[in-house]
């Protein structure tokens, strides 16, 4: 897509910060909501959030920014929110993550 012509970039900063923050506290209360099934579903999770976040200039690390995103250190929330992941959740993962674009 075109990014000189798409509307989203007319939108107030101030505004999608505050719709990014809308769904990252969506997303810490929806610990349900597993990653692997966010990447089968839409081909992005939280850790995607996290990277996302760096490659915009936020200047902590790996771990710092993917804590920012889970609320709470990534193996913690791991520890407490992540099921084992089935064969179906990791076909559907990868089939998904091949229909993204390339960045």
């Amino acid at each position: 897509m075109d990014t000189n012509s798409d509307p989203l970039d007319a939108l107030d900063d101030a505004q999608a910060a505050a719709a990014f923050r809308r769904l990252v506290r969506h997303l810490r209360h929806r610990t349900d909501a597993q990653n692997i099934d966010l990447m089968g579903l839409a081909g992005f999770c939280r850790n995607c959030l996290a990277d996302w976040i760096r490659d915009a200039g936020y200047p902590g690390d790996n771990d710092a920014a993917r804590e920012l995103i889970h609320g709470l250190p990534a193996d913690e929330w791991k520890a407490r929110h992540r099921s084992p992941a089935t064969q179906d959740q990791l076909d559907r993962m990868a089939a998904s993550i091949a229909r993204n674009a390339p960045e």
